[in-house]
C-alpha cells in the first residue's frame, strides 16, 4: 500500500462521515481517482469540491491537483491496490538464514527511501533549507531514535558554522524553546508526530516567536498540524521494531537532502567551513595517532 492509500486508511475512523465516504472511495479504487476531475469525484460521492479540497488540505496537499499527482507517482511503483503495492517491507523472522537477513534491510531501506521521495513537496523543502539558511539559531528537538536523527543532523550543520544545538532531554528542549524569538527555528522529529515532550517543545519554540518545522511519518498528526513547514517520511513500517530501521533511514533521507540543499544555496559561505573542519579533525586525528 502507498504511504497516502496507508494514511488514509489508518486516519479513517477520524474523519467525519463526508470525509470518510470520499476516503472510502479513493482507497476503493485509486487508480481511477488520478483520472478523474474534482467534479466528477464530488458529485459520485454525494459531496461538494469543497469538501474535496479541504480533505485534501488536510493531508498537506496544497488541493486536488497536488493529491491526485502525489498518488499518481506512488501509483506508478505498485498495481494501485490498496492491499498491495511496491513496498513490501519484511518483519523479523525466527531463524532466517542471514543471506535473507541481509537481502530484507536491503530491500526495506530501499522501499523506505522510494516511498519517502514520492512524498516529498519540493516548495515545503525549499522553504525549509531557506529558513535554516537565514536562522539566527536552530533548534533540535526529538526523543529516543528520533533523537538519533535530530543528532546526525546537529553534526552536520554545527561542521558548516550554523548556531544550533541538539536536545534529547525534555527539560532541556523547553528550557531552551523558551529562549528562542523571531529569527529562529526550531525542528522537530517524532516518526509518531505525537511524542509529548516534542509536542510540548515545539508548542513553546512557537509561543516564543520560533519558526517551527516537523518531521514526522506521513498522515495526520499533532506536531505535523502544530508546525509552520510540516515534513514527512514514509509511513508503510509495520511490525516488530520496524519503526526503528527503515523509517529511520527515511528520516535520515530527508535530513542528506536538507543538509545539501544548504550547502548548495550558500555554496561560498559554507564549502569552506566544512573543508576547514575537516581538515581541523585530520590534523588533530594526526596529532593522537589517528585516534578520535
Amino acid at each position: 500500500m502507498s504511504p497516502i492509500l496507508h494514511a488514509l486508511e489508518h486516519d479513517k475512523s477520524k474523519l467525519s462521515q463526508m470525509e470518510r465516504k470520499l476516503a472510502e472511495r479513493i482507497l476503493a479504487s485509486p487508480g481511477e481517482i488520478v483520472h478523474m476531475g474534482i467534479t466528477e469525484l464530488a458529485e459520485e460521492c454525494g459531496i461538494s469540491t469543497a469538501t474535496i479540497t479541504r480533505f485534501c488540505k488536510a493531508l498537506h496537499f496544497k488541493g486536488y491537483p497536488d493529491f491526485k499527482l502525489k498518488l499518481a507517482a506512488e501509483l506508478a511503483h505498485s498495481d494501485g491496490s490498496p492491499e498491495t503495492g511496491s513496498s513490501s517491507y519484511q518483519d523479523i523472522v525466527a531463524g532466517n538464514p542471514l543471506q535473507f537477513i541481509v537481502e530484507a534491510m536491503q530491500a526495506n531501506h530501499l522501499a523506505s527511501i522510494r516511498d519517502t521521495t514520492s512524498l516529498l513537496d519540493l516548495g515545503r523543502l525549499q522553504q525549509v533549507i531557506d529558513l535554516l539558511c537565514r536562522a539566527r539559531r536552530v533548534d533540535l528537538y526529538g526523543m529516543a531514535t528520533s533523537s538519533i536523527v535530530a543528532q546526525d543532523f546537529y553534526q552536520k550543520l554545527i561542521r558548516i558554522g550554523v548556531n544550533c544545538t541538539a536536545f534529547a532531554d525534555s527539560h532541556m528542549q523547553i528550557t531552551s524553546a523558551s529562549s528562542l524569538s523571531s529569527g529562529d527555528v526550531a525542528f522537530a522529529v517524532s516518526y509518531s508526530g505525537e511524542t509529548p515532550e516534542t509536542v510540548d517543545a515545539l508548542t513553546c519554540a512557537a509561543a516564543s516567536g520560533a519558526a517551527t518545522v516537523s518531521l514526522t511519518s506521513y498522515g495526520s498528526s499533532t506536531l505535523a498540524t502544530l508546525a509552520d513547514i510540516p515534513l514527512f517520511s514514509s509511513s508503510l513500517e509495520q511490525g516488530m521494531r520496524r519503526g526503528d530501521m527503515a523509517s529511520r533511514i527515511a528520516q535520515l533521507h530527508i535530513i542528506d537532502i536538507l543538509f545539501t540543499g544548504m550547502v548548495s544555496t550558500r555554496f561560498g559561505d559554507f564549502i569552506p567551513r566544512l573543508e576547514q573542519s575537516y581538515r581541523n579533525v585530520q590534523h588533530y586525528r594526526h596529532k593522537r595517532g589517528g585516534q578520535i
